[in-house]
């Protein structure tokens, strides 16, 4: 092969990009993969990843807190907020250089530089060094996103944060405002109210985290109300004004406007797709609202183009975005999978407490046309949640009344993130009220009220 010809390139090392070029080099192709910034993306870099790591430190230092109740003893409980994102940092970083690592084990080449595409199958590649021009039959895009930036809220690092800021604060924010109660907003939120800011978050529509089902929704904002949160719904941050230190909001709710000041803001307002400077107009590339447009298998309807991943449309999920990937490295290598089913995708929150959903809330099932039937089991009537001491929480399930499919399931409590992959999985395999009923939960686990909310569906729960 010439040199710099490739089976495929990918533009993105990202949870879509670099799981894509993987599984294209399994599949025997010879792949190239673009990278402007970092491998792994925002998501092991600024995302998903760090994150966690941050999350996780809070939700040791609120445990520390509560060790009388475990017959436990610690005093002088404090925090140092520089050592905390170091933590962050460094899980962020050994995951990055994993990527690295596993580029080298597939033999994928690495560029690292800014693709734009000049003509159907070409990649021009600019690098430290100067331009590389790839040759491909099969692009793939994976160039992910970024925060959404509304006008006169923009970020400038030092009183408004995005993500990027909150992720390696200069500051411990006292009072801080949060616009948007989406998964981003409300990590955020929660990691920082833990460590003490008097927190409030904004969010325009009706409920706080407005994705969920409307039960876990009020079942949330009463956990983190509970926590000294002030959440206001319905209300829309206006302008903010900026002054040495301190930013006035102008909250606009239900007709009326208030001004609040805040020493720190951080805005969550969703995000963009990087669809800019690739040269995808001059290809004819279809945009919806800086989205690319494609077909249920990533297809842009350029030959050889393909989309996957946040520039490709909701939901906007790492493990969507990897599923996609491997998916397009199959249809390039000639294989025939099948196209992925946005609604059996978990959603994950990483607030206090956690938030898990899959398919269809009460309301969406009822919008659709389906007549349900719907089971609930709380935290507190389970063994495992009361010996954790995590017994705030509630276990929800949406069947299909005549056919007995699981529609959606939704959680929130301890664990939940781990816990609804059982779920996905009985979604994946098409499983009804009766296999659910028929499987055997291990005792003790927070598993087990799985099981208690679908019995609940059907009038049988045992231990409520």
């Amino acid at each position: 092969m010439a040199a710099n010809t490739f089976d495929m390139v990918v533009i993105g090392a990202g949870p879509g990009g670099y799981v894509a070029a993987i599984r294209g080099a399994q599949l025997g192709l010879n792949v190239a993969i673009v990278e402007r910034e970092h491998l792994g993306g925002i998501c092991l870099n600024w995302g998903c990843i760090p994150t966690k790591a941050l999350l996780r430190s809070a939700e040791v230092f609120h445990l520390m807190h509560r060790a009388k109740e475990f017959g436990l003893k610690a005093e002088g409980i404090g925090y140092d907020l520089d050592a905390v994102v170091q933590r962050s940092r460094g899980v962020a970083k050994q995951l990055s250089g994993g990527i690295g690592h596993l580029m080298k084990k597939n033999k994928i080449t690495v560029f690292m530089g800014a693709a734009t595409i000049p003509a159907k199958g070409k990649v021009s590649v600019k690098t430290d060094k100067g331009t590389e021009e790839l040759t491909s039959k099969s692009i793939v895009l994976a160039t992910g996103a970024r925060a959404r930036e509304l006008p006169g809220l923009e970020a400038d690092g030092d009183l408004v944060w995005t993500y990027k800021h909150a992720l390696q604060p200069k500051r411990m924010p006292k009072k801080l405002l949060v616009i948007g109660s989406g998964a981003i907003g409300i990590e955020f939120a929660s990691f920082f109210n833990t460590l003490g800011a008097d927190t409030t978050v904004v969010e325009v529509m009706d409920r706080v985290l407005p994705v969920e089902d409307a039960e876990i929704s009020a079942f949330a904002k009463k956990a983190f109300v509970k926590q000294g949160m002030k959440i206001m719904e319905k209300s829309t941050v206006k302008k903010l004004d900026r002054a040495k230190g301190k930013v006035t909001a102008h909250i606009e709710a239900g007709g009326k406007t208030e001004t609040m000041e805040f020493d720190t803001v951080i805005s969550a307002v969703g995000i963009i797709g990087n669809v800019e400077n690739l040269g995808l107009e001059g290809l004819g590339v279809k945009i919806d609202r800086t989205h690319v447009v494609t077909d249920e298998y990533c297809r842009t309807g350029i030959d050889g183009l393909y989309a996957i991943g946040d520039i490709a449309g909701a939901p906007w999920l790492a493990h969507k975005a990897s599923h996609e990937g491997v998916m397009v490295a199959e249809l390039i290598a000639g294989q025939h999978p099948h196209p992925i089913k946005p609604n059996s995708i978990a959603g994950c929150t990483y607030c206090h407490p956690q938030v898990a959903s899959v398919g269809l809330t009460e309301a969406k099932a009822r919008e659709a046309g389906h007549t349900v039937k719907v089971g609930r089991f709380p935290f507190i009537g389970n063994g495992k949640a009361i010996a954790l001491g995590e017994a705030e929480g509630l276990v929800k399930t949406v069947f299909d009344a005549k056919t007995g499919e699981l529609l959606g399931a939704h959680m929130i409590g301890a664990e939940v993130t781990e816990l609804i992959q059982g779920y996905v999985v009985g979604r994946t395999l098409e499983t009804t009220e009766a296999e659910l009923m028929e499987t055997v939960f291990p005792h003790p686990t927070l598993s087990e009220m799985m099981h208690e909310a679908v019995l609940d569906a059907y009038g049988r729960v045992i231990h409520m």
